[in-house]
C-alpha cells in the first residue's frame, strides 16, 4: 500500500477467529467480547437476533472535588485513594516537515495484509509514533525495542512554543461512514485483531441507512426507528438531526428478514416496511416517509468534553484549553436560542492523583470555562490510560432525550489492552442514547488508539478529528491512516462539526480557511483508486 494503515483486525480473523460469522441465513454472531467479560447482565438474551447494547458497568464513586476560584488544579485537589506517582513529561521535539501528499492505493495494494512485528509495529508501513523513531535514532537506539515496553520513548528538545492563545492548533477530520469502502480496506489490511480480540469491528461494507422524512421531504429528528427481527427480538435507534440512523447488520446481529417502523412520541410516523437484507457489498438504504409535518430545529445541546489529563498531554493541554474555552463561549454567542449545557470528564490512570473527575452538565458557561482552565496534565507514566472509565462516566450522566448530544473525546493514548471490551461497551451505550462521539487525537496517538477512536466515531455517526503539525505546537503528530483530508484551524473545525450535528447537514470550510489539502478531497469523500473493488 502507498498509504499506511494502522490498527484493526483482518477481516478473515474478525469473521472467523473472533466468532463473527456469516451464515446462509444472513448475519449472526456470538456475544461481543465486552458482553463475555461482563457476563449476561443485559435485558435480552445473549444470543439471537437484534442485539442491543449492554448496561454500563457500575464504577466506584469518585473522590469529592470542587473547583475553587483562582486556584490551580493540583494545589487543592482532594487526596485520591491511590498513591500519586506522576511521571515527568518528556521534552518534546521540533515539528517535522509536513507529510507528503497522499497517493491513492491500488485495489491490489489495499488487499495486501500488513505484517505486525513482535514489537507491535508494522514491518512495512507502520506510522506509529514517528517521533519515537526520530528520538531513538538520535540516541543510537532502536525505536522498536524500547527500554520499557509500553512507555513512551524520550523526545529530543524542541524549539520554543508560541504563547498560549486560541486559533493556533491545526487539525483535520475524516468521516468513515462517507468513506465506507476505504474504512473497510483499513480494517481489512491490518492484523491487530489477532493480538487484541476485543478491538471493535464496525463492518462498513454492509450498512443499513434508514432516513425518516415528513411529507415535505424534510428530516425528522428524534424519531425512534425500530427493527424487528425474525426471532421476536427488536432493536431501536433514534434519528439524528439529519433524520437518519445507521444499522450494521453484523454488529447489530440483524436477521436476514426484518421489519422496520418509525415512531415519535408514541405515534407511528409511517407504515412499517419489510426488508430482506442483502449480502452484497455496498450497503442498503431505506426512506420512511411520514404524512405528518415533523421537521424541527435543534433546541438543546448537551456538550460533554472528555479530556485525557495525563502527563503526556502536557505539550498541548494549555492550547487545547484555550481552544475549547473559545468554542464553548462561541456556542452561546452564535446560537442564542439554543439551550446549551456543558459537562466534563477529566481522566488519568490507575495510581494517579485521580482516575476520573466528572462534572455533570450545567448551563453556567463561565463556570464551565473556569473548571476547564483549572485542569493540569500530570501522572500517567505508561502509554495506555483509563479511557474506559472516562467514557463509562461520561455516557452515564444526565443526557436530555430531546437534545443534540455531542461527546468530544480528547486523547493521545488507547485504553489498556484488557479494557478495550469495556471501552467499546461504553461506545455502544452512547450509540443507544443517540450520542455523537467525536474523538480528537492529540500527539502520540498510535495504531490502537486511532482504531478504537475511529470505530466509536463511525458507530455513532460522527467523525474522527486529529491534530496536525502545521501549527508547530506540541510533539509530532503521526499522520492518520486516511486517504484525504483538509487541514484548518482546530477551533473552526470543531465549530463546523458541532454546527453540522445541530443542523443535520455537513458544513464544509470556506476556501480561505483551508491551510493544506491532502489527497483527493471532495466534500468529505476521498477519491477511490480506479481499480477499486470490494474485497
Amino acid at each position: 500500500m502507498t498509504y499506511s494503515v494502522r490498527a484493526g483486525a483482518a477481516l478473515a480473523v474478525l469473521l472467523c477467529g473472533s466468532g463473527l460469522a456469516m451464515t446462509s441465513m444472513g448475519y449472526a454472531a456470538p456475544p461481543t467480547a465486552s458482553q463475555q467479560a461482563q457476563g449476561s447482565t443485559g435485558h435480552h438474551p445473549a444470543t439471537g437476533f437484534c442485539r442491543r447494547a449492554e448496561p454500563l458497568p457500575i464504577l466506584e464513586p469518585e473522590p469529592a472535588w470542587q473547583p475553587q476560584q483562582g486556584r490551580m488544579d493540583d494545589e487543592y485537589a482532594h487526596a485520591a485513594p491511590y498513591a500519586v506517582a506522576p511521571a515527568p513529561p518528556p521534552p518534546p521535539p521540533p515539528p517535522p516537515p509536513p507529510p507528503a501528499s497522499y497517493v491513492p492505493p491500488s485495489a491490489k495494494e489495499m488487499s495486501a495484509p500488513i505484517v505486525t512485528t513482535a514489537s507491535g509495529r508494522s514491518s512495512e508501513m507502520s506510522r506509529a509514533a514517528p517521533a519515537a523513531d526520530h528520538a531513538a535514532a538520535s540516541m543510537g537506539t532502536s525505536a522498536t525495542s524500547p527500554v520499557h515496553p509500553g512507555v513512551r520513548p524520550p523526545y529530543p528538545p524542541r524549539r520554543p512554543q508560541p504563547p498560549v492563545q486560541t486559533g493556533l492548533l491545526t487539525a483535520g477530520e475524516h468521516d468513515d461512514i462517507l468513506n465506507s469502502q476505504l474504512y473497510a480496506a483499513y480494517v481489512r489490511s491490518s492484523n491487530l485483531g489477532q493480538m487484541l480480540p476485543d478491538l471493535p469491528y464496525v463492518d462498513t461494507r454492509r450498512m443499513l441507512s434508514v432516513t425518516v422524512q415528513d411529507r415535505a421531504g424534510r428530516a425528522i429528528p428524534f424519531a425512534e426507528v425500530k427493527v424487528h427481527c425474525s426471532d421476536g427480538n427488536s432493536l431501536s435507534l433514534t434519528t439524528q438531526m439529519d433524520g437518519r440512523v445507521t444499522f450494521f447488520p453484523a454488529l447489530d446481529r440483524l436477521s436476514p428478514d426484518i421489519r422496520i417502523e418509525a415512531v415519535k412520541n408514541g405515534r407511528s410516523l409511517a407504515s412499517a416496511q419489510n426488508l430482506r437484507l442483502s449480502n452484497a457489498d455496498g450497503g442498503q438504504s431505506l426512506t420512511l416517509r411520514s404524512q405528518q409535518s415533523g421537521a424541527e430545529k435543534a433546541r438543546a445541546l448537551d456538550l460533554m468534553l472528555v479530556i485525557d489529563t495525563t502527563g503526556s498531554m502536557s505539550d498541548e493541554i494549555r492550547y487545547l484549553q484555550a481552544e475549547l474555552t473559545s468554542i464553548v463561549d462561541d456556542l452561546k454567542e452564535r446560537h442564542r436560542n439554543l439551550d446549551v449545557r456543558v459537562g466534563f470528564v477529566f481522566y488519568r490512570d490507575i495510581g494517579d492523583q485521580y482516575v476520573t473527575r466528572t462534572i455533570d452538565f450545567g448551563r453556567d458557561i463561565a463556570k464551565a470555562n473556569q473548571i476547564l482552565g483549572q485542569q493540569r496534565a500530570n501522572g500517567g507514566g505508561d502509554y495506555p490510560e483509563a479511557m474506559d472509565q472516562a467514557l463509562i462516566r461520561a455516557v452515564g450522566v444526565s443526557w436530555r432525550p430531546d437534545s443534540v448530544k455531542s461527546l468530544v473525546l480528547v486523547a493521545d493514548a488507547p485504553p489498556h489492552d484488557d479494557k478495550f471490551g469495556r471501552t467499546w461497551l461504553a461506545a455502544e451505550a452512547a450509540r443507544a442514547k443517540n450520542i455523537h462521539i467525536t474523538p480528537l487525537a492529540a500527539s502520540g496517538v498510535g495504531d490502537k488508539a486511532e482504531y478504537v477512536m475511529r470505530a466509536m466515531a463511525a458507530a455513532t455517526q460522527s467523525r474522527y478529528l486529529f491534530l496536525t503539525d502545521d501549527s508547530g505546537v506540541g510533539n509530532p503528530h503521526a499522520p492518520p491512516a486516511v486517504a484525504c483530508y483538509l487541514v484548518t484551524r482546530l477551533d473552526a473545525l470543531l465549530r463546523r462539526v458541532i454546527d453540522s450535528q445541530l443542523s443535520g447537514q455537513r458544513i464544509e470550510p470556506d476556501q480561505g480557511e483551508v491551510i493544506r489539502t491532502v489527497g483527493q478531497y471532495n466534500k468529505g469523500k476521498c477519491a477511490l483508486p480506479n481499480d477499486f473493488r470490494w474485497q
